[in-house]
């Protein structure tokens, strides 16, 4: 059986964790390198730095961010946020990231997820793909932050970003981000089953029966989560112990 994860996610603003609803309403939640350091001990499978107004103020990722949690954090974390250069992939996995998400200027610049995953091999490159429903079957791609709509359906776009080589998909779900109503299955289901790399759901998080859902009914390989963790309503080892109470396999 695949072994499931939980990966804590700290949205980074101006040096400190934060967290929204559909991507506005902004609302601290403390510091990046301290909240990672607790997430590690208490059995998180990695841990997600999205820097979220990066890629809107054209400013390049605080690398910082990478050395300083190298310190302190000894399981897998990827960073993203305006990372559009291959000078930028490369400082911040020297850092000691062990991954980097890109998503405005993936889209922007398709060529940079083929040459990424060349040369620093596609277990390194995430793809974070936001999406709104339109319609039936159709979820548009929005860049920047959730500003800027592309048009495109994140289904295809996807797909794409695996061809090119990109190594795993982060999908988040506009509509459900901090609502604490759940993932989108449906969106969810739509990309799983279209690409052959692992799929992170990310996006609704209330209660740990939506982890379960989006794990079991669209086939997520890994469960993003913020809310829930940083104000302590669940911890990392209550959400592992319900998954494996369900059948499911995780890393305890």
């Amino acid at each position: 059986m695949i072994t499931k994860r939980i990966i804590p996610c700290l949205d980074v603003d101006k040096g400190r964790v934060v967290k929204g609803i559909k991507f506005v309403d902004i609302k601290d939640a403390g510091d990046p390198v301290e909240l990672a350091a607790f997430y590690d001990k208490e059995g998180a499978d990695e841990i997600v730095f999205l820097d979220i107004t990066a890629s809107h103020e054209r400013r390049k990722t605080v690398v910082d961010l990478a050395s300083k949690t190298a310190e302190k954090v000894f399981i897998p974390f990827t960073i993203g946020g305006g990372i559009s250069r291959i000078e930028h992939i490369r400082e911040i996995l020297q850092k000691g990231a062990d991954k980097i998400s890109i998503s405005t200027s993936a889209f922007r610049d398709p060529s940079l997820i083929r040459r990424a995953s060349k040369i620093f091999g596609s277990q390194c490159i995430v793809v974070a793909v936001d999406a709104k429903y339109k319609n039936k079957d159709f979820w548009e791609v929005y860049l920047n932050g959730g500003r800027t709509p592309t048009g495109m359906n994140a289904v295809d776009w996807a797909k794409k970003a695996e061809e090119l080589g990109a190594g795993e998909i982060l999908l988040t779900s506009i509509d459900k981000d901090g609502t604490k109503d759940g993932y989108d299955i449906d969106l969810t289901s739509a990309v799983t089953s279209v690409v052959n790399i692992p799929v992170i759901a990310s996006g609704g998080a209330g209660k740990l029966e939506h982890l379960r859902d989006v794990i079991k009914y669209a086939n997520a390989d890994a469960v993003l989560a913020a809310s829930i963790f940083h104000y302590r309503q669940y911890t990392i080892r209550e959400a592992k112990e319900y998954l494996k109470s369900e059948g499911i396999n995780v890393r305890i």
